[in-house]
Parts: structure tokens; sequence; C-alpha cells
């Protein structure tokens, strides 16, 4: 049994002698057995008529190679480099130089060495508390061994935890600060090891009623704030919304209304421009008549009406309608007919 770690190389030996009766063409083959028994057996190097075939396995394809240069002298011996999980299994090296035959079996395990470990505390560094100090490996195959040592302040470890100290885990209670120091995880397993160091400071209790009460009052500040923010936003948005409604209200093309004076002035002096272009035929109606119309909500009149002037109408041209002048006599101031 061969047992190597990871990504290194396995030598896998195979020597052979051969007996002065065995005259035959010499031919060297390696098969592999998988740790898998469902798959069959794989030929992975092959030398026959003073040549070698290595590219049958994919697998192992340009990892496995032939330790000597010259097989005749008894060494069939094989290297496999860069060793991954998948090379687990029964290798075998088969020499035939007839009427000789010769065969070895070799037991290959790879195995993954401890790596990445961290180490940690899982708990509350205070005087009087409990907590773990924890040592954790990335990878590594089993089993894995655990070591832990105290490097400062007196390097003596408390009695409570010597069982512990093969393990991943040691539980402290009631912490001191005798505990504080530095501390060292080695894990291990048959193919290589791995370390972490944790430094550990026990100090006293903190203020946690202070802490908490400030905790409190900045949670409050934060409310108070946000409230604000809030109550800002909406009186903006109130006062934006508002603008906008009277903006909208508002007609900047309407004129304003006139008022009722001037309403009714311009009403009275549009009739009497209408009653100076008027005939003496149709005057008296027509006044009779407009003035009666002007609206009572228009116009305020006194409580006595004024009385007009008495227009002048030019007296009409008799001749141009036709008629027939007629002589009116006149008397005059002394007596006599005119």
């Amino acid at each position: 049994m061969i047992e190597k770690a990871k990504g290194e190389t396995a030598y896998l030996p195979c020597k052979f002698t051969l007996g002065p009766e065995d005259q035959g063409p010499l031919d060297i083959e390696w098969l592999l057995s998988p740790a898998d028994n469902q798959k069959v057996d794989q030929v992975i190097i092959l030398y026959s008529g003073d040549k070698i075939y290595d590219d049958y396995y994919q697998g192992l394809k340009g990892r496995v190679h032939f330790t000597s240069t010259d097989l005749k002298s008894g060494d069939a011996s094989i290297n496999v480099t860069s060793l991954q999980l998948s090379d687990i299994g029964t290798y075998q090296c088969k020499v035939k130089k007839a009427p000789g035959v010769g065969n070895k079996k070799i037991q290959l395990t790879v195995l993954v060495k401890p790596s990445g470990t961290r180490c940690y505390i899982d708990g509350s560094e205070e005087i009087g508390s409990d907590f773990k100090l924890k040592c954790e490996p990335r990878e590594g195959s089993l089993p894995l061994r655990y070591e832990w040592q105290k490097l400062s302040n007196s390097q003596k470890l408390p009695t409570s935890w010597l069982p512990e100290m093969t393990s991943p885990v040691i539980s402290v209670k009631n912490a001191t600060t005798e505990y504080s120091g530095t501390y060292s995880c080695t894990v291990k397993n048959r193919v290589g090891s791995d370390q972490c160091l944790l430094r550990l400071d026990v100090v006293p209790p903190s203020n946690r009623a202070g802490t908490i009460a400030g905790a409190i009052v900045g949670i409050l500040l934060a409310l108070v704030l946000i409230g604000l923010i809030v109550f800002c936003c909406r009186k903006k948005r109130r006062e934006e919304k508002y603008e906008k409604e009277v903006h909208h209200d508002i007609r900047e093309d309407v004129p304003p209304p006139k008022s009722r004076t001037s309403t009714a002035r311009s009403y009275l002096g549009s009739n009497h421009s209408s009653l100076g272009s008027m005939s003496p035929s149709n005057m008296e109606g027509y006044s009779k008549t407009q003035y009666n119309q002007v609206p009572s909500e228009d116009f305020e009149r006194d409580p006595q009406s004024p009385t007009l002037p008495t227009a002048k109408v030019a007296a009409p041209n008799l001749s141009r309608m036709g008629a027939v002048p007629v002589m009116i006599p006149a008397q005059s101031k002394d007596g006599s007919i005119v």
C-alpha cells in the first residue's frame, strides 16, 4: 500500500529478473482497477515492440511515465504525477517474456493534507463569561488529529482544558484574566499538517446598560429626524398643489368687468347718438321706447329724473316731397294783414 497527498507524485515500483529460458519479446503492461468496482480495468501505459504507449487512459494522460529509460534492464516502475482523488485504486504491473510471466499489485491511496486552518473565538471574551475556542481546517482527509498549545503567559493551561486539548473545540467556563494569551492549534493526518494561531484577551464586562441606553436614544433621534423630513415633504407638496390650483383658476386673457356706471353711461351715450340721427317722424316714439328699456341694474337714477332739453328739429323741405306751399296770412303790429 502507498499513501500520498493530493498533488504529489507517487512512485509505483515494479522490478523483474529474466531467466535464460526467457527468449520471447518483452511486453510490459500497467493496469488500473478503480476504487469503484463497477468500472472495468483500464490500461494506463504499455511497452511492446520496443515502443511505449501512454495514451490509453484519458484520466492519466500526460501524468504517467516509466522511471527507467532502459526497460530491458529489469525496471518497469512508473511515476504518477499531480495526484488526484480519482487516482485512488489498485495498480497492476504485468511483465511477459515468453515463456516467463510475472505480475505485481499496488494499492494507491490519495489523501488531502490539512490546509486553510482557521482559529477563532465563539462568544464574548469577558470575565465570568462562557465561550469556545475553535479550530477548523478548510480541507483535510480523515482521520484528523488536533493539538492545542499555549505559547505565552506562563504557558500553563487550565486543568479543565486538558481533556479537550486534542479536540477541535475547547469550551471555556467562567473565564478569568489568567486565560489570556496566544494559543496554537495543529491539525494533522497521515500525509501532512497545518497550524493556526489565536489571541485570547479576557477583559472586564462592558457597560451594557449605557450601551443599550445610547442605542435607544440614537433610535429615537433617528425617528424624530425621519418624522421632520416627512412633515416638511408633505407641507411642501401641499404648497405646490395650492399654487397649481390658483394658477389654473386665474385667466390672464379675460379683461376685468366694467363698472355699472360706465355701462350705463355708454348705453345712454349710444342712445343720444341714435337720437341725433333720427328724423322728426319717428323721434317721438323712439325716444319714449328706448329710454324705458335701460336696465335698472346697470344704471342708477336720481329720485327725480332730469328734464331733457327739447331737441331742435329742422323743418322738412316740402318742395322735395312734392307738396304745394300755402301762404298763411299774418297780422302785423298795426292790425294790417300781410
